[in-house]
């Protein structure tokens, strides 16, 4: 009779094990496709790039989601219009795309030019400029709201205001309504053109410019235009409101002592308002890591907190700050405690 030596696995039992190593390999492929699939769609919602340069972007009615995300592609505004479709898909939102004209940058990201398509903001009531925002962002905030883009850049021409306070001001020299728009939320109907916002925001503005915070920027030396720019690079340096006094204050001793005011912000400034890539090498009159002085303008609109801040800087003595990862203000006295700190604390924003 035949027997199977000791030892030796049954043909059915080395059958259930290979079964097992299969499914096993099987689940694994299956787990790392996963990883894989997720990682990519993951990716291709990211910006396309760092331009913030906006591009007009028209929805027509009856247009479906499937068709605007592949012509966002085709412009290079988003990575994937098949991201985009499982994203809309997943979210459930197919049914609320917005036909409108909207102002659209590589910049944005996938997920956030969806909630500009799905919001509805073309039939709000009201709009918003929002602090720390650029004029070029305002303008396409504007669009954004459903204001035509036409419309919106002849509002934005200073001319037609020229009988206003906020206007007397500006230079002669400066075309451009930078810093002068006070943030706010302001009342629209079908009706409104986007002039009667800009008229509205310049005309607040004015009446933030009191005659102390005048008298405050005076005795610091600086003209009120010049106390908006210097407002505005604290706006974008500091972003928690208690630190901006003395932000201010390192600015205004930097001014006194003839130290460039060693601003990254103005430099990106500069090289976003020529149409580049956000750069601290661009040469441009922004660029105060080495012109300088105040910049020619302000560099967005300020807030309240910003406005006091360079109006009334703090009484303290620093000369350097770095801001940090986690959202915090570091200051120092001389540049071995400032490169301590920017080593200690600022590793994402600072790139090392």
């Amino acid at each position: 009779m035949l027997q199977y030596r000791s030892g030796l696995k049954s043909p059915k039992k080395g059958r259930f094990f290979r079964i097992w190593v299969v499914l096993i390999l099987l689940i694994i492929i299956g787990i790392v496709s996963t990883i894989v699939v997720r990682h990519t769609y993951t990716a291709n919602l990211e910006p396309v790039s760092s331009d913030q340069q906006t591009q007009i972007f028209t929805v027509e009615k009856g247009s479906t989601f499937k068709e605007v995300a592949s012509q966002l592609q085709q412009k290079k505004l988003i990575k994937s219009a098949w991201a985009m479709e499982l994203y809309v898909h997943s979210k459930q939102i197919g049914d609320q795309l917005q036909a409108g004209t909207y102002a659209l940058s590589p910049s944005q990201g996938t997920t956030k030019i969806i909630t500009v398509l799905t919001k509805g903001k073309v039939t709000t009531r009201l709009v918003t400029i929002l602090p720390g925002r650029r004029i070029d962002q305002v303008r396409a905030d504007l669009i954004n709201d459903g204001f035509d883009p036409n419309a919106v850049d002849k509002a934005l021409e200073p001319g037609q205001y020229a009988d206003l306070p906020t206007l007397a001001y500006k230079p002669a020299d400066v075309t451009t309504l930078e810093g002068l728009l006070w943030p706010d939320s302001y009342q629209r109907d079908a009706n409104t053109e986007p002039s009667v916002i800009i008229r509205q925001s310049l005309e607040e503005m004015a009446q933030k410019l009191t005659p102390d915070l005048q008298a405050a920027f005076a005795a610091q030396g600086l003209t009120a235009y010049q106390g908006l720019t210097l407002a505005s690079i604290v706006e974008q340096e500091a972003s928690k409101p208690t630190d901006r006094a003395q932000v201010a204050q390192v600015f205004y001793k930097r001014l006194k002592s003839d130290m460039v005011l060693g601003s990254d912000v103005t430099a990106y400034y500069g090289s976003i308002a020529a149409g580049k890539a956000p750069s601290l090498t661009y040469d441009s009159p922004y660029n105060t890591l080495v012109e300088k002085g105040l910049p020619p303008t302000p560099i967005s609109s300020v807030s309240a907190s910003s406005l006091q801040a360079a109006a009334a800087p703090a009484a303290t003595d620093w000369l350097f700050f770095v801001a940090g990862d986690d959202g915090t203000t570091y200051f120092s006295h001389t540049i071995e405690e400032h490169q301590d700190l920017t080593n200690k604390h600022c590793h994402t924003l600072c790139g090392n």
